[in-house]
């Protein structure tokens, strides 16, 4: 691995000096914070621990009932039967019964603003290979492992206490990011802050997230409760161009998950900033080429490079390119060939990628004949010095 130095990027010196991110203090037992559009993890503590997720994993049965949307297999408009074992259902309800056949539509609002666990079952035994929510939790399980949520296992469609039934705050931020970025045309449901069903249930009607309507760009998505949980919220809000999803578990009270939720909301966008450190098409650095008719080749920025950086942002930038070299002839411009690495101390170091700015061609014979005798050359008297 080559590392080139930087002192004629961005046409001021660049110094290797670490960009440090302020910790922010929470009470919450795990926690993660991620930029959306870049995917920097901002902040995390055990973040891969599973842990109980109560309501919170409510999220993993509407993303298996928006794809199910997406193929076909449901309609907004169908009616579902509610069964016996959906109704027998406490906690948070849309206090259905035997009688009711419901609107999809109204079910995924009943678990999204109401937290409904009788939704949940119906639409899980809807889906279900076998007709049970047993069955349906299997696949929820089945399909975190695809979708990489490792640290995932389900035992009911809607978090009611049972045992194995897990989550940890990185996996819910997955999948959290992929019905935002998937399902667009259903994400607004997240934002309503009210849904009365049929006039049935008055005392549970309102969305229990405490960010709403508090003019941060808050938008979703869910919170949790149990006593086993504590209290945790699955949240995410715009600010700008800038989107922010996180996670918070095992708090103490409906006060504390309101406060430390806004309390990251304003330090997401308060202490961090994009920057522009790249136009597309410039020339970051310069690396060796072997075989080639031209004896380097330029790595260039592939798009704008912009980088997340926190604040106060420093005078100069710490920056290096890496990239295994000589490298090897022929060339196609536009060819991957190494990365751009900014290291930002607290968060993980910013990686984008370098492409060949031109073509570069294979040697005529006489250079590469020259070529390889400096090689052999070179090897020889290595081996004879040691000697």
């Amino acid at each position: 691995m080559r590392i080139s130095s930087l002192a004629r990027l961005f046409a001021v010196v660049l110094l290797v000096l670490p960009i440090a991110a302020e910790a922010l203090q929470l009470n919450a037992r795990a926690a993660i914070v991620v930029d959306f559009d870049t995917g920097t993890v901002l902040l995390e503590r055990n973040a891969d621990t599973p842990l109980p997720p109560a309501s919170m994993s409510k999220l993993m049965t509407l993303l298996m009932v928006f794809e199910a949307l997406d193929e076909g297999r449901l309609t907004l408009s169908q009616k579902l039967p509610v069964s016996k074992h959906a109704m027998s259902y406490g906690g948070s309800t849309m206090f259905l019964d035997t009688t009711d056949r419901v609107l999809v539509e109204d079910l995924l609002r009943g678990i999204i603003v109401l937290s409904g666990n009788d939704a949940c079952a119906v639409l899980a035994e809807a889906l279900s290979p076998d007709g049970t929510e047993a069955g349906f939790a299997r696949l929820m399980t089945d399909r975190a492992r695809q979708i990489g949520m490792m640290n995932s296992t389900f035992a009911n469609s809607n978090g009611w206490p049972a045992a194995g039934h897990r989550m940890s705050v990185r996996d819910l931020a997955i999948v959290s990011e992929r019905l935002i970025k998937q399902f667009p045309q259903y994400y607004s449901l997240f934002a309503e802050k009210e849904f009365k069903f049929d006039g049935r249930a008055p005392a549970n009607s309102r969305n229990r997230n405490p960010l709403l309507g508090l003019g941060i760009g808050a938008d979703g998505l869910k919170t949790g409760h149990t006593q086993e949980a504590g209290y945790g919220l699955v949240g995410s809000a715009v600010q700008g161009d800038r989107r922010v999803i996180f996670v918070l578990s095992g708090m103490e009270s409906t006060a504390e998950r309101a406060t430390e939720s806004e309390k990251v909301v304003n330090w997401s966008f308060r202490q961090f900033v994009e920057r522009k450190v790249a136009d597309k098409g410039v020339i970051l650095a310069q690396a060796e080429v072997w075989m080639g008719n031209a004896g380097e080749i330029g790595l260039a920025a592939p798009e704008d490079i912009q980088v997340l950086l926190p604040v106060p942002l420093p005078d100069q930038l710490g920056a290096r390119v890496e990239y295994n070299g000589p490298i090897q002839a022929p060339i196609q411009k536009g060819q991957e060939l190494g990365t751009l690495v900014i290291p930002r101390e607290g968060i993980e170091d910013f990686r984008a990628p370098l492409v060949a700015d031109r073509d570069v061609g294979v040697a005529g014979f006489l250079p590469r004949l020259r070529a390889s005798t400096e090689v052999l050359l070179r090897s020889l008297n290595e081996g004879a010095a040691s000697q």
